[in-house]
């Protein structure tokens, strides 16, 4: 079965960003040539993370509300203790969204539901560059 892989480049702020790559995503679907399959998306790096959310304000707001609360930047972390980077959330928080997505794909469209749009959070305390793995396997 053929393999694609492709990268999603982001310049990003950090502090929970949230952006909407479903159109990347696409575009990476399409220059792939494959019709149906699997893509799977991966963050190479520890402190951003890849899901799905209907992307609105309201929701987008609520998912940095449940962060905000399940890892507070404001609490003691034994990374920022190590390391002095303050970032010991970051990595907290990307670990409990995960590194990785799968998202079938048919007819070369990503078979998201209807409010259903692929995001990249950037869970960092600073700017970064940042790409994302895209790997396609399909016919």
């Amino acid at each position: 079965m053929p393999v694609h892989t492709a990268r999603v480049e982001l310049d990003t702020h950090g502090d929970t960003e949230i952006v909407d790559i479903t159109r990347q995503l696409r575009t990476c679907i399409a220059e792939s040539g494959l019709r149906h399959g699997i893509a799977c998306l991966f963050v190479p790096g520890s402190t951003g993370a890849v899901t799905t959310i209907e992307y609105e304000p309201g929701c987008v707001a609520d998912l940095r509300g449940l962060f905000d609360r399940a890892a507070p930047r404001t609490l003691e972390y034994e990374h920022h203790r190590r390391w002095g980077d303050g970032n010991g959330h970051s990595h907290v928080r990307a670990a409990l969204l995960g590194a990785s997505l799968s998202v079938p794909f048919v007819d070369q469209e990503p078979t998201l539901g209807t409010w259903q749009q692929v995001i990249f959070v950037d869970f960092d305390n600073k700017p970064r560059s940042r790409h994302l793995v895209v790997q396609l396997v399909g016919e």
